[in-house]
């Protein structure tokens, strides 16, 4: 576990009711979960990230971005194949900030494989990490959550409105992700609590960079062609959307996925 001291108050007023309050993420380290940290530190809100011990970046670069913002991030190691650690994960919130108000679920993993190559390990791994993952999250931090709170999991484009040749796992894992939040959505609205799904576009992040299992830079480069917004995404687009779906502002918004890709899902095919 690694925190960080006591910070200093932001003068900065806010009217989004994000001020106080603590947010979980997984997928901590890097890419959106690492830009969702610094964008819920600027809301005035403090953190707890999971991450993922293999995982190659620097988790203390995140809880630095935060401190650097003013605000407080705890990071916690977590396999979320492992109901326990994730538990624990949202048991920190507590035991750190005293509360646990917002839930975003944005740990995933990656892999090429064709149907011909697709064992049944492949495909278990798959949505073990990238469904179930989620599942656990939403199911520990809503057993600690308070009244008003909120929960976003993390899509793709691919699954949640593309299918992608040689990943129907990933496709079909987070495809089911907006099942899961629409349904929650209704199981949990009683208690106030709101639970919505966000679809990234092409984004700029070490997932999408890596040319083995995903685009790479030359995919992502040649993709922007065909974005009418002229250019990929990055971590800070979708963070900043994510902020507002669990902020006041968005509190009549539940059960919805919102598509961040720069108008690549509605432009005419040339």
């Amino acid at each position: 576990m690694t925190t960080n001291s006591e910070p200093h108050r932001s003068e900065l007023h806010r009217d989004d009711g994000l001020d106080g309050k603590v947010a979980v993420i997984t997928g901590g380290a890097s890419g959106i979960g690492r830009a969702l940290a610094v964008a819920y530190a600027r809301a005035g809100a403090d953190t707890v990230v999971g991450y993922y011990p293999g995982d190659p970046h620097d988790v203390s670069e995140t809880v630095d971005a935060v401190v650097a913002e003013g605000r407080r991030c705890v990071a916690v190691a977590v396999d979320v194949r492992s109901s326990e650690q994730v538990e624990a994960l949202a048991q920190t919130a507590i035991d750190a900030f005293g509360r646990l108000d917002i839930a975003v679920a944005a740990a995933g993993i990656l892999r090429r494989s064709s149907l011909s190559e697709m064992t049944d390990q492949r495909w278990a791994d798959m949505l073990d990490v990238d469904l179930t993952g989620v599942v656990r999250l939403f199911r520990s931090t809503a057993q600690r959550m308070t009244t008003g709170g909120a929960m976003v999991a993390i899509s793709s484009i691919a699954g949640g409105v593309y299918g992608w040749d040689d990943h129907a796992h990933y496709a079909a894992a987070k495809s089911g992700q907006a099942g899961l939040c629409r349904s929650l959505a209704t199981e949990l609205a009683p208690r106030g609590i709101r639970v919505n799904a966000v679809i990234p576009g092409l984004i700029e992040t070490p997932q999408s960079l890596d040319a083995d299992n995903s685009l790479g830079a030359e995919g992502l480069a040649a993709a922007v062609a065909g974005i009418p917004a002229g250019r990929v995404g990055r971590a800070d687009d979708v963070a900043r959307v994510i902020r507002f779906l669990t902020s006041d502002d968005s509190v009549y918004l539940t059960g919805q996925q919102v598509i961040v890709d720069g108008g690549l899902t509605v432009r005419w095919p040339e």
